[in-house]
């Protein structure tokens, strides 16, 4: 059974949830000898892909100008700038596509996995089935928080009404698929991601962190993305009431991108600036971010899936979430929730997971007991029977 896998979010994202989530996937389909895939692309930035020498037989072609190592460090290097981004993916968009394109039209493969939602692909498709994983569906629920005229709703709405099978990240995200779009939810499956740390490197033997401006200090873990749905503003307005009763206390940033001056702005102005750091992390890194984090705590609105919250189950760390979307199916017992639209629910769980000792140990066990129900074998498995269901039917 050959797989192809198209170019898209591999020329889209630097790094995400999205390419990981195909990164890890085909990383575990190397094990099942009924599978074969490729990966239709000549150029890439993401850093996930770049990072799995594994993976390197499965693109489909290099460019013969230059040696495949020269590339990927030219277009990594380039990709740092801003100013560059523009330009250098709209060049990779144009070449990998056309990748894309030749495959599609060569017709050597059984089934197609598009990678995100531009239907570009359609037209080549003969009669060949292709099946599409929704990772959330935030572009419909908070489309103010994108550009007008962004097309990802429509292009969503469009493959997925023409899917011949359509995966789902979570039950959550299924039934807002169902919601919005009115798919039939006999052609959607729920299957779950695995644990992002699952195919890392193990950490070392020295768990402590490095000299962080926050070391040997209890903080507060803030994961990711800090714009809109994310709740960002609600977390640190509702957090001052906490930091004025602790003033040891502090809170890690980790990912997302630097503090905007806005977002200093509001530190500056609530006397908190000096108590939130920013930390631009790698995996291990992040391992030990978790590890010794009095609490992570995730407040957003709406999440399809929620990476996070297994990798903190996985390192130990007690977890808070707001009680939305699909974030109680993911932590189950394992964490304490809170109201993400009221300040004083927030305040009243994390003070009670900060103080409470044996609250905290009971969160941890559960959260190293929760995180084994999500593997990506299982989730390497699942995919591939729908596949097989596809080909075969």
């Amino acid at each position: 059974m050959k797989i192809l896998y198209d170019h898209q979010i591999f020329t889209l994202q630097k790094y995400g949830g999205i390419s990981r989530y195909f990164c890890d996937l085909m990383t575990w389909l190397l094990k099942d000898p009924a599978i074969d895939y490729s990966v239709a692309l000549r150029f890439s930035f993401n850093e996930h892909l770049l990072g799995l020498p594994q993976l390197d037989t499965r693109w489909s072609r290099r460019s013969s100008l230059y040696s495949y190592a020269h590339v990927c460090s030219m277009v990594k290097t380039a990709a740092q700038y801003e100013s560059f981004r523009f330009i250098l993916t709209k060049a990779l968009l144009h070449i990998n596509q056309q990748e894309s394109e030749r495959l599609l039209k060569k017709q050597d493969f059984d089934l197609v996995h598009p990678t995100y939602y531009d239907p570009y692909f359609l037209k080549y498709l003969q009669k060949k089935p292709y099946i599409i994983t929704v990772h959330d569906m935030v572009h419909e629920i908070f489309p103010k928080s994108f550009p007008a005229g962004d097309p990802i709703s429509s292009w969503k709405k469009q493959v997925l009404e023409k899917a011949d099978g359509i995966i789902a990240v979570s039950a959550s995200t299924k039934a807002d698929i169902i919601r919005f779009f009115n798919i039939d939810p006999d052609r959607i499956d729920v299957i779950y991601h695995g644990n992002p740390f699952e195919g890392t490197k193990k950490a070392v033997q020295d768990r402590s962190l490095p000299d962080l401006p926050f070391t040997g200090k209890p903080y507060i873990l803030f994961v990711g993305n800090r714009s809109g749905y994310k709740n960002f503003d609600f977390f640190i307005n509702a957090l001052v009431v906490i930091l004025r009763k602790d003033l040891e206390l502090q809170v890690c940033c980790a990912g997302g991108g630097p503090f905007t001056p806005r977002e200093k702005e509001l530190m500056k102005n609530l006397q908190i600036l000096n108590r939130v750091h920013y930390v631009q992390p790698d995996d291990l890194l992040m391992k030990k971010l978790y590890t010794h984090a009095r609490a992570f705590v995730f407040p957003s609105h709406y999440e399809g899936f929620g990476l996070p919250v297994l990798e903190a189950f996985s390192c130990g760390c007690p977890v808070l979430l707001c009680n939305s979307s699909s974030l109680p199916e993911i932590g189950g017992d394992a964490a304490v929730y809170f109201d993400p639209s009221d300040p004083d629910s927030f305040t009243s769980a994390l003070e009670r997971l900060l103080k409470d000792d044996n609250l905290r140990r009971q969160l941890t066990h559960r959260g190293y007991e929760r995180q084994k129900q999500f593997s990506w074998e299982k989730t390497a498995r699942a995919t591939g029977k729908v596949y097989e269901n596809l080909v075969n039917r």
